[in-house]
């Protein structure tokens, strides 16, 4: 199965959906490759990284589903093949 390496920037904005997002990075764990939280408290936001080494299609899940949650947005970039950042 071919993998690719990818970072997950997460921004989230509205806390009350800390728990469902952890949920998610649970189970997308065994793809991680390492987790970085810095809490901006200035801004009143949360920055989080995701650095993933995951076949392209749960890579794009994982993203997609955090995109999905209310008050947190996502972007990945992909460290192979040349490409850019894509939002999600």
């Amino acid at each position: 199965m071919e993998t690719r390496v990818a970072i997950v920037s997460i921004i989230v904005h509205d806390k009350a959906q800390v728990e469902l997002l952890n949920r998610l990075l649970h189970r997308y764990s065994d793809w991680i490759i390492g987790r970085m939280g810095l809490p901006y408290r200035a801004k009143d936001i949360n920055i989080i990284a995701i650095a993933m080494d995951a076949p392209q299609a749960e890579i794009s899940a994982l993203s997609g589903k955090i995109g999905a949650l209310e008050g947190i947005k996502a972007k990945v970039c992909y460290a192979d093949k040349g490409q850019v950042c894509h939002g999600a």
